[in-house]
């Protein structure tokens, strides 16, 4: 046997008018019920809360420790519609993000100041990856939403771009092909040594630059998977590298950006991807305030 709301309801207004008459108005009854509601209350907890007499009513240490308690109940009890509330309109809860080390070169700042901004009631978990383990991550539940490097699978993803940048050459400083005023062609790399990315932790830059040039016709020594590792080999004079215009916020010395020729004049794109049997408005929202966050960047 458990006590009901309507029991701590009861023993709070009897608190805090210390009056049955009084707290029976208060509640809007009479005051055999409300009586019966205090009994009913002390049997289940099993001690007195209150003292009765002719001319006065307070309450025992023990009733003053549940008093307290009881406040907290009722607190928790009379907020929990507006938090559901919240929650079903996508305002409040916890949604976990995966994101690409080079989306947060200029996007991740601004995404989540916008975030915060808006949703001032949503907590933001967040989580490095690369896409391939992002969309692993999304499988398997353990993040809500990623962003990431197309392409995903429509039947077990839903997806919205985001983003989308131009492709750069990152050169040493000083690099003959720096000096050029005019776009580079991948031509003009043939002989160049070239940082790879990774066919398997970063398939999407990957296929970008062997559907430009066929892989045997590109001379390279180092294969990575992060932007911001090729940048740094760029400045080590190792070679040069393709890389998407945000990588410019980097900061790395000793490396000189040109434009690169290429059929799209933007080629690079970021998404917000979710799994296709997400029905969360809180989900949608945040792809929603992704979507205009990164517009505004």
């Amino acid at each position: 046997m458990s006590y009901t709301l309507d029991q701590v309801r009861a023993l709070v207004a009897v608190a805090e008018e210390l009056h049955f008459g009084r707290a029976a108005e208060r509640l809007q009854m009479t005051q055999p019920p409300l009586s019966r509601q205090i009994q009913r209350l002390e049997a289940t907890v099993g001690v007195q809360l209150l003292r009765r007499s002719n001319r006065r009513v307070e309450l025992t240490d023990a009733g003053r420790a549940f008093l307290d308690e009881a406040r907290r109940i009722l607190a928790i009890a009379d907020g929990a519609p507006q938090v559901a509330r919240t929650v079903a309109a996508g305002l409040s809860g916890i949604v976990r993000i995966g994101f690409t080390a080079s989306s947060a070169f200029t996007l991740l700042g601004p995404m989540l100041a916008r975030i915060s901004q808006v949703l001032p009631d949503v907590t933001i978990e967040l989580q490095e990856m690369v896409t391939k383990h992002q969309l692993e991550a999304l499988t398997k539940s353990e993040i809500d939403v990623a962003i990431g490097r197309p392409p995903f699978d429509p039947a077990r993803f839903d997806s919205k771009r985001i983003h989308r940048e131009r492709l750069l050459v990152a050169l040493p400083e000083g690099h003959l092909l720096a000096r050029r005023t005019s776009p580079i062609g991948v031509e003009d790399l043939v002989n160049e040594d070239i940082i790879m990315h990774s066919p398997i932790e970063a398939r999407y830059f990957y296929d970008i630059a062997t559907r430009m040039m066929p892989i045997s016709r590109w001379k390279h020594r180092f294969t990575v998977s992060q932007v911001s590792t090729m940048v740094a080999l760029v400045s080590a004079g190792t070679g040069v590298a393709l890389v998407p215009e945000s990588a410019e916020t980097l900061g790395i010395r000793g490396v000189t950006y040109a434009p690169l020729v290429t059929v799209e004049p933007r080629p690079v794109e970021l998404h917000a991807v979710w799994r296709e049997d997400d029905t969360r408005p809180l989900t949608r929202r945040i792809v929603h305030e992704l979507r205009a966050a990164a517009a505004d960047a």
